[in-house]
């Protein structure tokens, strides 16, 4: 067993798997996920509606990948100042993109691996850009 860390073997498999550039989408209970061949990897962490929070499993994820960039849903702003203070708190400088919640949506589809939590408050999404280490 795992000393820390991450010790869901589906999720620690999914990091393990995740090189430079590929994403990871970190979503509320509600964000829809494209299903099918060629689709993302989903490790659905969601137990009740709010656990685990959005902010647990990001900054556990935090603690575990390198980071380049993140991509959230404009709209966060208006409908979420929680998530929106937590993103900014840590993707502080341009590392963080805000665009239109139907092309996060879209941008789903194309990630490596979807994390799911229990997060009930809207537009708690983020779309991480694997960074390298050197």
């Amino acid at each position: 067993m795992k000393r820390a860390g991450v010790i869901n073997r589906h999720l620690s498999t999914g990091l393990a798997l995740l090189g430079h550039t590929d994403t990871v989408m970190v979503c509320d209970a509600g964000l829809p996920v494209p299903a099918g061949p060629g689709g993302p990897v989903v490790v659905d962490l969601a137990f009740v509606l709010g656990v685990p929070t959005f902010e647990q499993v990001l900054t556990g994820l935090l603690d575990e990948l390198v980071v380049e960039g993140a991509t959230a849903a404009s709209e966060v702003r208006d409908r979420n100042k929680e998530a929106t203070a937590l993103l900014e708190g840590l993707f502080p400088d341009a590392s963080l993109t805000l665009v239109p919640h139907e092309e996060l949506k879209s941008l789903t589809g194309r990630a490596r691996l979807v994390v799911r939590t229990g997060e009930a408050r809207p537009y708690a999404n983020v779309l991480l850009r694997c960074g390298v280490p050197f």
